[in-house]
Parts: structure tokens; sequence; C-alpha cells
């Protein structure tokens, strides 16, 4: 079977919305549905149909464009079982464990709670991808609105058990402000340092940071290192739980 062919582009003000396709299946799915004009022009680009619409939570820069697209379409909406209430339009509700056949390419379901209480990752293991929504960003994480701040950090850690080869596509373009503050956390960590000044380069030419990769979240997002020794040094708990270093590293960015 062909990779899924992915095609990301910009929506709202710094969301991303992305495209997910398979020839052969004949199928394209919207992960969520941040604006339909930018969606609709994406689709309309690539020449492909929309089929379904993959939801990761129910915010309304995640499912703005669920009524109008399944009204064009008649595609089939998929969404967290924990949300299934919050979802417009919702047709499969899917959670922690189970799976999703998407024209033969099949997406576990991976629940990460903690910014909503019912978010969930998409994780298609043959095509080496994961569609993370909004818990894991390019160097950073989501605020914890509904969630608390364990949920927040055993969702994470479900992510960081994947092949580190994963490509991760994430919700937003907040890479800027979260490399600002990781260096506040890890400021000798060279891989870090390092992906900073790509990420200025890639911005000055107004071109996207994500996706990014398990691998590189491992090595350089201060959200995945609460276990690092020097992380812990820096924030002066050494030896403390990780999840108690990742609460304290998660409220220093909610206050940046």
């Amino acid at each position: 079977m062909a990779q899924l062919e992915i095609h990301q582009f910009p929506c709202l003000s710094d969301n991303y919305g992305v495209l997910i396709h398979d020839a052969d299946a004949g199928v394209t799915a919207s992960i969520d549905t941040p604006e339909v004009a930018p969606i609709e022009a994406a689709l309309a680009e690539k020449g492909w149909t929309l089929t379904h619409i993959l939801n990761t939570h129910h915010h309304g820069d995640h499912t703005g464009g669920n009524t109008e697209l399944k009204g064009k379409t008649g595609c089939t909406i998929v969404g967290p079982k924990p949300e299934a209430a919050k979802i417009p339009g919702l047709d499969v509700a899917v959670g922690e464990g189970e799976t999703y056949d998407f024209g033969g390419h099949v997406a576990q379901i991976i629940e990460t709670p903690g910014h909503t209480l019912g978010h969930i990752a998409y994780h298609f293991a043959d095509d080496r991808v994961v569609f993370a929504g909004d818990t894991l960003f390019a160097l950073g994480c989501g605020r914890v609105f509904e969630g608390s701040m364990a949920q927040m950090w055993s969702g994470l850690q479900k992510l960081m058990a994947l092949p580190p080869e994963t490509t991760v596509y994430c919700g937003h373009e907040y890479t800027t402000a979260n490399a600002a503050f990781a260096v506040t956390i890890e400021p000798d960590n060279r891989d870090l340092l390092d992906r900073v000044r790509e990420i200025e380069a890639l911005r000055a030419d107004g071109k996207p940071t994500v996706p990014t990769t398990i691998d590189r979240e491992l090595r350089t997002n201060p959200f995945l290192r609460p276990a690092i020794a020097n992380v812990q040094r820096h924030l002066d708990m050494v030896g403390a739980d990780p999840g108690d270093v990742f609460a304290e590293i998660r409220t220093r960015k909610d206050n940046f």
C-alpha cells in the first residue's frame, strides 16, 4: 500500500489545516476543521474530494468547519468518544486502544487528555505519522485547560513512546514562542540551540516549522524532558518526580 499523501496549509491566525489522502482508496480526510475556505482551497489545489474529518478535540478552532463541510460533502466525521456530545456532526466516536480504518490505513487512537478532557491523537503506525492536535507542539505542549497536569504528562508519555522516526503534525504554529521559552529551561542544550537558529531562519523565509518528529522533540522539547538531569538541576528539582517537574515547566510557560 502506498504511503498517505499529506498536505499542510495555514488556517486562521496560527492554526494548521492538514489533508491526508489515498488515491487508490479514493479517500481524503481533513485533520480537524479550523477554517472552511482554506480547506476547500487546498482540496481544489490537490484535486481531492473530502470523504472524512478526523477531529482531535472539541475546541472551535478544530471543529468550526465540521457542519459546513459535512453539509457540502456528506463526509464522515470521526472524533473522540469522551467528547462525542461536543463534536459537531460526529458519526463515529473512537477512544483509547481502538483503531479507525481510513482507506486501509489504520489509525491507532491514543487518548491524551489535559488540554481537553477527551483529546485524542491519531497514530498511523504504518505511515509513521501521528496527528497530535493540541497535545504536543514543536518545542511545546498544549495548555492544560480542562484536565490535570498529571493527565497531560501521562498523554505526552504515550506520544514519547512512539517510534522516534514518527512524524508529528500539530495544530498550531507556536514554535517561535516555544523556542524562546525552551531556552530558559535548558540553556545549555546544543541540539536546542541549533534548532532555535533553524526555526528563526524558517520563519524569516515564511516557512512552517512543523511537522516535527518524536526524536527531535525528545532531544529538544522541555515538556518531554522533565526526567533529564540538566533540566532538573536548572529548576532546582534534582530527584523530583518527572510529573512534578513537568507541572513546574508548564506553570512557568503559562506565566512566560
